[in-house]
């Protein structure tokens, strides 16, 4: 899975060819991968090593230490992944974190949760550190969105760290029912249309959140994940 301590010699190498690393001494940046009991922790974790990070799986706050990043996936409801978070201990160390303007990757349902709030199967409180709504796709569309779609950047994505490795129109997979309504410009990145509009891709600082799937979106995608490995890693 991509644990760290269980990554053998042959692997590390293998993942650091393909980030691109260089010289034997390449820092391996570690990635803490939050378990809200509802992700691919797999696919992400195989992806983040292919992007030059180690990764350990965190499920409760001491699971942090150490840690250079965090990375906060999700497949499944809104609530669900909330109340997990929750019993896990995790939501005031992951706000800390984000706040502290620390490298933070959302994904998915992960994206969604740093919302004010979701719809689905009810009303439930998000994170709060971006402002807005998760609603569900409505206009008689088919849900959920399931497969390759485009984003547009947006005037702040100018000012992201991330701004080099996000592909103006480019193609990124995707898979949710429910879509994020932004109440502040300032933090969407980028849009994505299906039948509406939709923040696709948020963020302040070193905090991004994508609602597209990073590790499914081929080159695209992972040009995502090592750019944020490599500020894990500390460089610009």
């Amino acid at each position: 899975m991509g644990v760290t301590g269980l990554c053998s010699a042959e692997d590390r190498a293998q993942a650091a060819s393909e980030a691109g690393e260089t010289g034997p001494r390449a820092r391996r940046p570690l990635v803490a991968v939050i378990d809200c009991r509802v992700g691919n922790l797999r696919s992400i974790g195989t992806s983040l090593r292919r992007a030059g990070a180690e990764v350990r799986i965190a499920t409760c706050p001491e699971d942090l230490a150490r840690a250079d990043a965090i990375l906060l996936p999700g497949v499944g409801a809104f609530g669900a992944a909330m109340e997990n978070l929750a019993a896990a201990g995790l939501v005031r160390p992951v706000l800390d974190w984000a706040l502290a303007d620390r490298p933070f990757l959302a994904v998915c349902v992960g994206m969604q949760l740093l919302f004010d709030e979701s719809e689905e199967m009810g009303h439930h409180k998000g994170l709060g550190l971006v402002r807005g709504s998760v609603r569900r796709f409505g206009g008689g569309l088919k849900v959920p969105q399931m497969g390759w779609n485009t984003i547009a950047l947006r005037p702040a994505a100018a000012g992201s760290p991330y701004r080099s490795a996000l592909a103006d129109g480019g193609w990124y997979y995707f898979a949710h029912s429910y879509c994020a309504c932004a109440a502040d410009d300032s933090a969407v990145l980028a849009v994505t249309t299906y039948g509406v509009e939709y923040a696709s891709v948020v963020g302040r600082g070193r905090l991004l959140g994508t609602q597209f799937h990073p590790e499914k979106s081929a080159g695209a995608g992972l040009e995502i994940l090592k750019k944020f490995v490599a500020l894990a890693r500390g460089e610009a």
